[in-house]
């Protein structure tokens, strides 16, 4: 072959897949929303939006995948439309509906939780080739912006004076925004098989979780995301009371650890690479 003939570019498609970036402009609209509707003092609309995010977020990553359009400019994209949806959104909601009359502790609170909600979801994208896709590391984003939502909605729909929840939702904020950044693992329930058959009950307790939502949304949904994100807390000091038990079995009895029958160097097994837990939460499109 003559080098001097030079070989014809190969020309790349450019622009972004319209699909999946829809649901994922939705997410960013709901967010935006919920702010705008919270401004105005329409609370309940506002806390409404941002469960519409939850579900738009949700649907725009199992779309890129099933329809083959995943992208780096889709990634970039859904973080920062969860950070105005599930970050500024719920803090600024909360704010207005509650903190607000708290003054400064009130503000800080709610910059705690959007500081937070960065600081999740900058670890989530830095840890998504290496992190088990079984499980978060933290509460994800969306679960805590539905606790802050939950509380906002229930407050309006009981005509509750926010005099009365101004504490509360301070520790709520705090709590939530401090959950993000914690190590605690969270499952995921990535493991799921939504393809697979399934029992026919399985439908009927799907069907009775609806109707359960619609007999009282704010407070079922509320609970339902607060109990998730105390799950955490509860299943790690469950493990670590656990751990502590049975090691204190062994060291009764006169056993020995297994991590110290087996030094490292001497037979013992190598770690998995890391790489190879492939996190798949993390929609590319």
């Amino acid at each position: 072959m003559n080098p001097e003939i030079e070989q014809p570019e190969v020309k790349r498609r450019r622009g972004i897949y319209l699909l999946p970036n829809l649901f994922t402009t939705g997410c960013l609209f709901a967010g935006f929303y919920a702010i705008v509707a919270a401004m105005g003092n329409r609370f309940e609309p506002a806390a409404i939006a941002v469960f519409v995010a939850m579900v738009m977020d949700g649907l725009d990553g199992r779309i890129a995948r099933l329809t083959n359009t995943q992208s780096d400019f889709g990634a970039q994209y859904d973080s920062l439309a969860d950070m105005v949806a599930f970050g500024l959104a719920p803090a600024l909601v909360m704010y207005i509906f509650a903190l607000s009359q708290l003054g400064k502790l009130g503000w800080l609170a709610a910059f705690i939780y959007a500081a937070c909600a960065a600081l999740r979801l900058a670890r989530f994208n830095t840890q998504v080739g290496v992190a088990d896709k079984n499980f978060f590391q933290g509460l994800a984003s969306p679960s805590a912006a539905a606790v802050v939502a939950g509380f906002v909605w229930i407050g309006t729909d009981y005509d509750i004076t926010s005099f009365k929840l101004g504490v509360p939702a301070f520790a709520i904020t705090l709590l939530v925004g401090l959950l993000m950044v914690s190590n605690i693992r969270y499952r995921s329930f990535k493991d799921l098989d939504l393809k697979g058959k399934v029992p026919f009950v399985t439908v009927i307790v799907i069907m009775m979780v609806f109707v359960l939502i619609t007999i009282d949304p704010p407070i079922i949904l509320f609970v339902s995301f607060l109990a998730y994100a105390m799950s955490g807390p509860v299943t790690t000091l469950m493990g670590l009371r656990s751990r502590r038990r049975r090691h204190a079995l062994e060291g009764g009895g006169g056993g020995v650890r297994d991590d110290a029958a087996t030094p490292e160097g001497e037979g013992a097994e190598p770690p998995a690479d890391a790489t190879q837990q492939r996190d798949e939460t993390r929609p590319i499109h």
